[in-house]
């Protein structure tokens, strides 16, 4: 299965938490023919096709990244930095760099202050810009400058791609591509601001839109590696198409229509399980007097590091199951509990 384009276009944006504006014009283009196009202080690009024969529908699918930034350009020009997210400096050690700056993008590599094998920490950690010195630097990157690990994608065998930000751009495709596909029916895509610092934006979004219902769209671990246990929240494994989420924060008949709109549509599909969705849907549920939420994910391997991999056919499946279920929701649809 060849790499759909805006997927690919995505994935090669910059745009880590805070920073999501750097891949606004990715999201414009690629809907702006077919719905107004609004944005917000928080940091939201919604995306809202108008129509009047559904419930209006909101698909939340955060469009940051994880990430760091510039901390400060000191004398040696070796740039200190702080995440933007969370992940590991083990996976961050030795990985190549993009920093976006005014006047465009620097390239550079993070490297390690020291030599041994001991655990590696973030503070060991600094990129090189390859500058002569600190003011050759500060010409270069100021402080606060965003920066993305490098990993573009990477077609693999049996129609898997490997990939930085594929946690949640593959969401963010998946919801536009389901917003286009939509004829009738009031439907926003929310490509939501900083949701690897807490959620943020789509707090703001579920306040400012108040849909009838709501969908997070997002990625979960694949739990087909070895360090992935199956016992914890279910099998979602690479291929099993989109794994649909209940628990608290999940409505339960939003859940019984995803269930019934996949066994209806024969689209394959896993239950996860958990306290938490650790998701936009642990924020949209309760905002004002209640929204009624669910949550579709897409399995992952190796999540925050650039070589995340998904099955493209459960990206695909995931984009089936939004508009089979937003097809289902009817005028009258009663969500009391």
């Amino acid at each position: 299965m060849a790499v759909p384009e805006l997927l690919d276009r995505l994935l090669r944006a910059h745009g880590p938490s805070g920073h999501e504006h750097l891949a606004f014009d990715v999201v414009r283009e690629a809907v702006g023919d077919v719905a107004e196009i609004a944005t917000d202080a928080v940091g939201n690009l919604v995306a809202r096709r108008a129509g009047d024969e559904r419930p209006p529908l909101a698909l939340f699918a955060h469009l940051d990244v994880i990430g760091l930034a510039v901390a400060h350009v000191p004398e040696d020009a070796l740039i200190p930095v702080h995440r933007l997210g969370g992940f590991r400096a083990n996976v961050a050690y030795g990985q190549r760099v993009e920093i976006r700056t005014r006047s465009g993008s620097v390239n550079g590599v993070l490297a390690r202050r020291v030599k041994d094998d001991e655990k590696v920490e973030w503070d060991q950690l600094y990129v090189d810009i390859a500058a002569r010195d600190g003011e050759q630097a500060r010409a270069l990157v100021q402080p606060g400058d965003p920066i993305v690990l490098t990993g573009p994608p990477l077609e693999l065998a049996n129609g898997r791609l490997a990939s930085r930000s594929l946690d949640n751009r593959a969401g963010v495709y998946a919801a536009l591509e389901a917003l286009r596909r939509l004829e009738g029916g009031d439907a926003a895509v929310v490509a939501g601001a900083q949701e690897e610092l807490g959620h943020h934006g789509a707090r703001a979004a579920a306040h400012s839109l108040r849909p009838d219902v709501a969908i997070a769209i997002d990625v979960t671990y694949a739990t087909d590696v070895p360090d992935e246990d199956p016992n914890e929240a279910g099998a979602h494994g690479l291929g099993t198409g989109p794994a649909i989420f209940r628990g608290p924060a999940v409505h339960p008949r939003v859940f019984e229509l995803l269930v019934e709109a996949a066994e209806a549509e024969g689209i394959a599909h896993t239950i996860e399980t958990g306290m938490r969705t650790y998701t936009d849907a642990d924020d949209t549920f309760a905002s004002r007097d209640g929204i009624p939420t669910g949550v579709v994910s897409i399995p992952l391997r190796y999540m925050h590091s650039p070589i995340e991999i998904v099955e493209l056919g459960d990206i695909e499946a995931c984009i089936r199951l939004l508009v089979a279920f937003a097809r289902r929701l009817q005028p009258d649809e009663m969500f009391a509990r």
